[in-house]
């Protein structure tokens, strides 16, 4: 099925190479390592690392940003290890979710919903500081009022939070991608 005009947005590539994490996007020859080593993509069909670079050079802006393919990524880095042309595939998948976020195709609370970042219950936190000294990535902070806050942009919902939490006021949505790759028995 041909791709009407309309539908393929041919300044979208340099957008993507513009967003920190995207630069090295056009180092791509479509060699296919990234896809043979990526765990999801052996789960999930549809994810496939190449064809969602290739979306990306034929301008399919609205169609990759809208889709649940981007959240799939579980950030294991695998593709990044056996590019031979230092892609970085796991950091355009970065970039595509911040573009997903600036350009309104995907809320803050969608992605707590999809299961992509942590929430803190406030009326529940009795900010203990277990959240701030546990996260590897320095994210959960404690606000003017006391109460942890975890930047939903910047969380990797690893779950480390969740399960430290001794008042268990922090919350992850189990993640379409985790029920799919447990049907699959991965």
């Amino acid at each position: 099925m041909a791709k009407s005009q309309q539908e393929l947005n041919p300044a979208f590539n340099s957008e993507v190479t513009a967003v920190p994490g995207g630069e090295h996007l056009n180092s791509c020859f479509a060699c296919g390592a990234c896809s043979g080593a990526c765990p999801v993509s052996q789960a999930i069909p549809e994810f496939d690392p190449r064809r969602i670079i290739h979306m990306v050079r034929m301008g399919m802006k609205e169609r990759l940003l809208s889709s649940d393919l981007l959240w799939y990524c579980s950030g294991c880095r695998s593709c990044v290890f056996v590019c031979p042309q230092d892609v970085r595939f796991a950091e355009i998948m970065g970039a595509l979710a911040q573009l997903a976020l600036k350009d309104g195709y995907v809320t803050e609370q969608d992605l707590v919903d999809k299961g992509k970042a942590a929430k803190v219950e406030r009326d529940e936190c009795v900010a203990c500081l277990t959240c701030v000294r546990v996260c590897p990535w320095e994210i959960p902070k404690i606000d003017q009022l006391g109460v942890a806050t975890i930047d939903v942009e910047a969380c990797r919902a690893c779950g480390i939070c969740v399960e430290e939490c001794p008042a268990q006021a922090i919350t992850l949505v189990e993640s379409e991608d985790e029920r799919l790759l447990a049907a699959c028995g991965v």
